[in-house]
C-alpha cells in the first residue's frame, strides 16, 4: 500500500463508527451489501442540495467532475492561485486524502471550509467530517481560517425560483473543529494499522451498528445471534447492549434480577411460553369505541430538502397518495377507495377533494400511527383553509389501531419488540409485505419522485411501461396498509370472541 490513498474522508467517519467496518470498506469491498434504491435517493439528495449551495458562490470553479484522485489534487493546486471559490476541491497527505464541497478565499492566503449537508441541523458527526478535511488541508499547506457547515433552513418558504441565500443556513463551527484535531493523528494512525492487517479486529456488537445510521455490516455481524435476541427488547438498547455484554443473547434467557419494564416482562414471558399476551379487556373496550361504517386510512408523502411547491419548506410532507377501505359491518367485505397523483404538480388540492368525498360524513377513522396521519391532516388544513371547517370534523373521527400493540394489548414474539403495522400484520394474520416491491413508505416516496421527472437521476428516466407497473406496485403497497389494518382488527375481534 505504500504510496497509496488509503484514507478518504468516508473512510475515517467509517472508522469512526466501526473499525471492522473500515477494514471492510478497504480490504474487502464486495462483502459490503450495495445500496438500496431509498439509500441511493438519499444519497442524491445530498448532491442535489450540493448544487444549490454551489450557486451561493456563482464565480465558483467546480473540479467535482475530475474523478481522478491524482489530477484532482494537481488541479486544486492550480486553481487554488486564482483566488476563487472552489468547489469538490481536493488534497492528500500521505496515504490520507479529503474534498471539500466549498473552498471560499479570504484575504490573501487563507481559506474557509464549507461543508454543505441537506439535514436542517448540526449534528454531531459533521465536526468530525469537517476536522478531517481541515487536517489534509493544512497538512497539505493550505492555510484554513474557519469552518461553517451549511445546511438546509426549514423556515424557508419556497416563492418562485429556489433562493440559495434562503435555503441554507451557515453555522460556524471553527472552536468545535480545532477541539477534535488534537487527537486525530493518532486516531487516523490507528485506523491505517487496523486497515494493514490481515484479518477484521473482533468488534462487539453494539449502539454502532445501528447510530446514527444502520451499518451495511449488521446482516453479517448479527447473524450468530438467535432469533429472538436481547437487541429485539422493546425500547432504549441500553439495557439490550448490557445484557449482550454479560453473555446474555435470547430475550427469554434474562435473569428475572433485572429491572425490565412491565412491556419488556411480557416479551420475556411470551419468547418462554411461545403464546401471545392478550389483554381481552382492554381489547374489548377499543373495540367496541368504534362507530361504523370503518374508514381505514393510509397516506403517502414525499418530503424534499428542495421544496417543489411555492409556499411549501423543505421536508414538508407533501402527500401524494392515499388508500381507504371502508368496512359497513365485521362480516361484510371492505369497499376500496383510493387516489394516486399523475405528476409533480401539486397533488393536494384534488387529494383533499377526493378524500371529503371517500371518508363520509361520520364513523370511524382507522389508522395505524395517528400522529402522522393526523399531521398530514392538519397541514393540509392550514394549506388549504377552505377545507379546515371539514378537516376539524375528522379529526375526532380518527382512531389509532396502533394503541392496542404500542400498549402491549396483544403481544406476539413474532413482532420481535416491535408494535410496527409491518411487524404486527405477519404476527397475528397470514398476509405480510414480503415480495412486494415497494414495501414501505421511504420506497414509495422515492419510486414516485423518481417516475415523474427522475427526481434525484437514479437512473434513466422510466418509460410508459414502467411508469404504469411502478404505479401498480404504488397501489398495491398503499392497499396493503389498509387492507392489512381491516385484517389487524379482524383479527383482534377473533381473539376476544366478538367476531367468528
Amino acid at each position: 500500500m505504500a504510496g497509496e490513498i488509503i484514507l478518504s474522508k468516508s473512510r475515517y467517519l467509517a472508522g469512526l463508527k466501526c473499525p471492522k467496518y473500515l477494514w471492510y470498506l478497504v480490504n474487502a469491498r464486495k462483502e459490503i451489501p450495495e445500496p438500496d434504491f431509498v439509500t441511493r435517493f438519499i444519497f442524491n439528495q445530498g448532491i442535489r442540495v450540493g448544487e444549490y449551495a454551489k450557486k451561493l458562490y456563482p464565480a465558483g470553479l467546480d473540479l467535482g467532475n475530475i474523478r481522478n484522485l491524482k489530477e484532482q489534487i494537481i488541479k486544486t493546486r492550480e486553481v487554488l492561485s486564482w483566488r476563487k471559490p472552489v468547489f469538490e476541491a481536493g488534497c492528500s497527505h500521505g496515504p490520507v486524502y479529503s474534498r471539500a464541497d466549498i473552498l471560499v478565499p479570504v484575504n490573501t492566503d487563507r481559506w474557509d471550509i464549507i461543508e454543505v449537508k441537506s439535514s436542517t441541523q448540526l449534528k454531531e458527526e459533521y465536526i468530525d467530517d469537517v476536522s478531517f478535511q481541515k487536517y489534509c488541508f493544512i497538512k497539505a499547506g493550505i492555510h484554513i481560517r474557519k469552518c461553517f457547515i451549511a445546511h438546509i433552513n426549514n423556515n424557508y418558504i419556497k416563492n418562485g425560483d429556489i433562493a440559495p441565500e434562503g435555503l441554507f443556513s451557515k453555522i460556524d463551527i471553527t472552536e468545535e473543529v480545532e477541539d477534535r484535531l488534537e487527537d486525530i493523528e493518532y486516531r487516523i494512525s490507528e485506523m491505517l494499522g487496523i486497515v494493514e492487517k490481515s484479518d477484521p479486529p473482533e468488534v462487539a456488537i453494539g449502539k454502532q451498528c445501528y447510530e446514527p445510521y444502520t451499518c451495511p455490516l449488521k446482516q453479517k455481524c448479527w447473524e450468530g445471534l438467535p432469533d429472538n435476541h436481547v437487541f429485539n427488547l422493546y425500547g432504549d438498547k441500553t439495557r439490550s447492549t448490557q445484557l449482550y455484554s454479560e453473555g446474555i443473547l435470547s430475550i427469554k434467557d434474562i435473569p428475572d434480577r433485572y429491572n425490565l419494564s412491565l412491556k419488556q416482562q411480557i416479551q420475556r414471558e411470551c419468547e418462554k411460553t411461545k403464546k401471545p399476551s392478550i389483554n381481552k379487556k382492554e381489547i374489548s373496550k377499543f373495540i367496541r369505541s368504534l362507530k361504523f361504517p370503518l374508514y381505514f386510512l393510509d397516506f403517502e408523502t414525499f418530503s424534499t430538502a428542495i421544496p417543489l411547491f411555492n409556499g411549501a419548506k423543505p421536508y414538508q410532507k407533501m402527500p401524494f397518495q392515499y388508500s381507504i377501505h371502508v368496512l359497513h359491518s365485521m362480516n361484510e367485505k371492505p369497499e376500496h377507495r383510493e387516489f394516486l397523483a399523475g405528476g409533480l404538480e401539486d397533488p393536494r388540492r384534488e387529494l383533499l377533494s377526493g378524500l371529503k368525498e371517500d371518508l363520509g360524513d361520520d364513523g370511524s377513522v382507522i389508522v395505524y400511527y395517528e400522529q402522522f396521519e393526523k399531521g398530514v391532516l392538519r397541514e393540509l388544513a392550514s394549506e388549504f383553509p377552505g377545507y379546515s371547517e371539514w378537516v376539524d370534523q375528522v379529526l375526532p373521527r380518527v382512531v389509532d389501531l396502533y394503541k392496542p400493540f404500542g400498549n402491549f394489548y396483544y403481544y406476539n414474539s413474532s413482532q420481535k419488540g416491535s408494535a410496527s403495522v409491518k411487524s404486527v400484520l405477519p404476527a397475528i394474520t397470514n398476509l405480510s409485505y414480503e415480495g412486494m416491491e415497494i414495501s414501505n413508505g421511504l420506497a414509495a416516496s422515492a419510486y414516485f419522485l423518481n417516475i415523474y421527472g427522475n427526481f434525484y437521476n437514479l437512473k434513466e428516466p422510466p418509460g410508459a411501461e414502467e411508469v404504469e407497473r411502478i404505479r401498480k406496485s404504488l397501489i398495491e403497497y398503499c392497499r396493503m396498509d389498509t387492507l392489512g389494518m381491516v385484517h389487524i382488527l379482524g383479527a383482534l375481534s377473533k381473539e376476544v370472541g366478538l367476531q367468528q
